[in-house]
């Protein structure tokens, strides 16, 4: 299951991580988002290892902000609390295992 974080978690949940955190920033309208929701969710099942969480760019616009998302669906990996990869727009389920592993 991918939690859900908000604008006051994202330093625990995502900053202060050891592992690999998949960000996937979104909105509840956005078609493609809903696309790869479920691709999100299947990775998660397949890479234990790496933590995935969405944050709703609507209801937290200063986390949109502060890592320029302009367009979504957005997918930022970081590694130790910096940023890694970016990922804008739908990106096939390959393509982001692909992403993520590189990380």
């Amino acid at each position: 299951m991918i939690k859900h974080i908000n604008e006051n978690e994202f330093e625990r949940e995502v900053l202060n991580e050891d592992k690999l955190v998949v960000v996937d920033f979104f909105a509840t309208w956005c078609g493609p988002c809903k696309m790869l929701a479920s691709i999100l969710e299947e990775i998660q099942e397949e890479l234990k290892e790496v933590k995935i969480v969405k944050i709703d760019i609507d209801k937290n616009p200063n986390s949109a902000s502060k890592y320029k998302v302009r367009n979504i669906p957005t997918i930022k990996i970081f590694k130790n609390g910096e940023e890694v990869k970016t990922n804008v727009g739908f990106a096939p389920k390959e393509a982001l295992i692909s992403m993520i592993e590189k990380a």
